[in-house]
């Protein structure tokens, strides 16, 4: 059983497929009480400032939805490391 699930695990996880580490492998790892660097958590901060930012700003429900999915992609495949940038440290 073991084998399986170690096959599944490696079929299923970013590294095997070139993805990046994520926003949401961050928060992973910090749930999992491993340490996070100084500039994982300033990313993870930045994120979260800029995630409030764009759904306050949204007018109606339609909208708000709409950016609360396309931030869920942010969050689930984009690399951590954009939201180091200046421009979401504002």
């Amino acid at each position: 059983m073991d084998f399986k699930n170690d096959i599944a695990k490696g079929f299923f996880t970013k590294q095997e497929i070139g993805g990046a580490e994520s926003i949401n492998d961050l928060r992973d790892k910090e749930f999992s009480g491993k340490t996070l660097t100084a500039e994982e958590r300033y990313a993870l901060a930045n994120f979260d400032k800029y995630r409030l930012s764009v759904l306050n700003a949204q007018e109606n429900e339609e909208q708000f939805h709409y950016h609360y999915r396309q931030i869920q992609v942010i969050s689930n495949l984009g690399d951590w490391r954009e939201f180091l940038k200046d421009e979401y440290s504002k």
